[in-house]
Formats: structure tokens, C-alpha cells, sequence
């Protein structure tokens, strides 16, 4: 058989959308589908929201692209917002979430190399960590099906047990540049380190001055309620990769970083042609507009307890498909008992769209702009399903 016009590396579904309507996609035979995906955890505002949709329409027909060799108003304009939001002195501006963790990447090992200490250059990673799809990204997982087939990988990573402190510290020596971690592990299986783990690394990283990185790339931008969800542990890094929500479906990332871990990122040390374009900046900028706000966040934080609470109703009536609920504000994981993948297969077949993720786990990734009545629907579907999902495992 002939290779396909689009590279065949994903198994694509039967679900084809044509267009989005807020909480709801509609497929290319008028199919429709709540989705709780969100294009796996960029759609924060939903499909067309008009305030996004107005921010990029008004900024394509005003100026789309100039390269990074001229002044940037609107990425100075969109960096200060991050910078005054956030931990962060510096923000680097990138096309997607592998982006952002690779300029984290660079800007750890760099510090030390600026402080005389090239042989400071291994970050310490955690199992069943997802970071990308770069070859420095994929270097940095201990995952085989991420892994294989692209040797020789690169050096400078050492994986350690994820959320726990005591592996964390045994790893560090004297190549030692820093930790790289998800506070809430998403394709690992949605889960939430430890606070003991979190004030860990942050106090283990300021006793040998090491450079703690996190990658926020998808539970960052209000997912878990929070701006970030650094906020959820008291600490604050000292890099911090950020993509997927930021843009709100259109392709940004962001490198943030102090200026104490950022001193070595000088001119010449890192570059993008598109990265922190004015397209890119609006889509931004329109996003925070709406997503960063004490009421907005707070809404975020009462419509996760709302959405888990719900599914922990549901879960006892079918208990032999699910165990348990887990995760932060929208950013929720049901721990299932049977093949999570194939489960979120056959919920498309009843309009429901998930996302499948490791540790058996279906990730629940709605908008974030839902409603009660789309709580209610997924989760009247979503027991539906699990009824009649159920009856051929019982008559075998």
C-alpha cells in the first residue's frame, strides 16, 4: 500500500471535525461531540470564542509575521503581562510546548556554563515524564515507545522515580545542572506531585544551586485553577516551560525564567523565526485577557471540584470500569480498571471526546469555560456508555 499524503505516525479516529462551537465539535457528517478534550488541553476558551477569534482576525489583516530581527511591541507587551503574573524577570517565546522545554533545557545548562561550570550540564527527569517529540525532549523520558528506533539519543539526563524525594537527592553529582519536572504529570497518567516532593526539589536545587525547571507545558494557563500550578506548592521555579492553553488553539509556547537562571541567555545563545510572532502575541494576549483573573481562576477551581465530585457519584455504579478520580481544577484523570485507550474509542461512538493517557488512565480535559449543564451531560453519557459498555464483559 501506498504511503499517505499526511505522514502515517498517528492512529487517527473516525472523528473528523469540521467546525467548533464552544463546548462542541461538529464532524465533517454533521456529527456532534462534547469535547472534553480540548484538543488535548489547548481549547481553554473552547471552539470560536469571540473575544480570541476578534484578537487574532483583527491582528492577521494587521501584521502576521516580521521575524525577531526587529523591535516586538506586541511580545514586549505580552512578556510583561507573564513577567508581572509570574515568578518570571525574562520570557523566551516559542512555536509549541517541545520548543519551550528545549530553551528551558539550554537555559539550565547554560546558567552553570556562565558561572564557569560546563560540567554542570545533566538534568535530572522523572519516569513516565512527557516532555516532547525533539530528539532533546525524547532524550530526556525513560519511555521505549518514545525512544526507539532514534539512537544515538543525547547525553545529559539522568531519570530518577517521580515523586520521590529521596531518589531525587541520590541522583544529584557533580555533573549535576538541575531537576525537569511536570508538577502534574499529564500524559503519565494525570498526576499531581507531592507537596513534600515539590518544596523538595525547590529546597534541594537552592542547597547546590541547581536550576529547578518545570515543564507546565500542559497544566499550566489556569488547568488547574491556578495561573500555574507551581502556586499549589508554595515555591517558585526557576525556569518554566509553558505552551498548549497559552494560545488558546493557536501555536505558542513560552520559556519563563529569572534573571538570576536566565544571565547566560545572551545574544546569539537561542533564536526562532516564528517564535513570539504578532499573530502568536494577540492569541496570547487574548487569552490572559480572560483566563487570568482572581473570579475566572476561581471559577476554574469550583467547576473541577464540581466536575469530580460528579464523576466520584458515578464511579461507584460502575466499578468494575473505574477506580478513581485524580488531578487538579479541570485537569482530571479517572483511573480505569479496563483498557483506558480502548474506553476512549468507543465513547466517541456516543459523543463524548477524552483523551486516553499512561497508567490506564482517561484524561477528562474540558474547556474551561463550561457550564453545569455540560458537567451534566458528559457525566449522564459518560454512565451510559459505561452501561452498555459493560454488558458484553458480563455476558462473557
Amino acid at each position: 500500500m501506498a504511503v499517505t499524503p499526511l505522514m502515517p505516525v498517528y492512529p487517527r479516529s473516525p472523528v473528523r471535525p469540521v467546525r467548533g462551537e464552544g463546548c462542541y465539535l461538529y464532524g465533517e457528517g454533521g456529527e456532534t461531540y462534547l469535547d472534553f478534550a480540548s484538543g488535548i488541553a489547548v481549547n481553554l476558551l473552547g471552539h470560536g470564542h469571540p473575544h480570541l477569534t476578534k484578537a487574532i482576525q483583527d491582528q492577521a489583516a494587521t501584521l502576521i509575521h516580521v521575524s525577531n530581527l526587529y523591535g516586538s511591541p506586541q511580545g514586549e507587551a505580552l512578556a510583561q503581562r507573564l513577567v508581572d503574573s509570574t515568578f518570571a524577570d525574562t520570557v523566551f517565546f516559542t512555536n509549541s510546548g517541545a520548543e519551550a522545554v528545549e530553551c528551558a533545557i539550554k537555559t539550565a545548562r547554560r546558567y552553570h556554563h556562565h558561572h564557569g561550570r560546563p560540567e554542570k550540564h545533566t538534568l535530572i527527569t522523572f519516569k513516565n515524564a512527557f516532555h516532547g517529540r525533539t530528539l532533546g525532549t525524547i532524550s530526556a523520558t525513560d519511555q521505549a515507545k518514545l525512544r526507539d528506533g532514534f539512537a544515538p539519543l543525547l547525553p545529559g539526563f539522568t531519570v530518577a522515580e517521580f515523586d520521590n524525594l529521596d531518589a531525587a537527592k541520590a541522583a544529584i553529582d557533580d555533573h549535576t545542572a538541575g531537576f525537569l519536572v511536570e508538577p502534574v504529570q499529564g500524559e503519565g497518567g494525570i498526576r499531581p506531585a507531592s507537596q513534600e516532593f515539590m518544596k523538595g526539589l525547590r529546597a534541594l536545587a537552592d542547597e547546590h544551586d541547581l536550576m529547578l525547571v518545570l515543564d507546565e507545558v500542559q497544566c499550566g494557563v489556569a488547568r488547574t485553577g491556578k495561573l500555574y500550578a507551581y502556586e499549589h506548592y508554595g515555591i517558585e521555579p526557576d525556569i518554566l516551560a509553558s505552551a498548549k492553553g497559552i494560545g488558546g488553539g493557536f501555536p505558542m509556547g513560552a520559556c519563563l525564567a529569572t534573571e538570576k537562571a536566565a544571565a547566560g541567555m545572551v545574544i546569539g545563545t537561542h533564536g526562532s523565526t516564528y517564535g513570539g510572532g504578532p499573530l502568536a502575541m494577540a492569541a496570547g494576549g487574548a487569552v490572559l485577557d480572560v483566563v487570568n483573573t482572581p473570579e475566572f481562576l476561581e471559577r476554574v477551581t469550583r467547576m473541577g471540584d464540581r466536575l469530580r465530585g460528579a464523576l466520584e457519584q458515578m464511579i461507584p455504579n460502575h466499578d468494575h470500569l473505574f477506580e478513581s478520580v485524580r488531578g487538579l481544577g479541570l485537569m482530571l484523570g479517572i483511573k480505569m480498571k479496563t483498557d483506558s485507550r480502548a474506553f476512549v474509542t468507543y465513547l466517541r461512538d456516543h459523543g463524548l471526546l477524552t483523551v486516553a493517557a499512561g497508567d490506564n488512565v482517561m484524561r477528562v480535559l474540558p474547556p474551561l469555560v463550561i457550564e453545569d449543564s455540560h458537567i451534566a451531560e458528559f457525566v449522564e453519557k459518560l454512565s451510559e456508555a459505561a452501561r452498555q459498555y459493560e454488558l458484553p464483559q458480563e455476558a462473557a
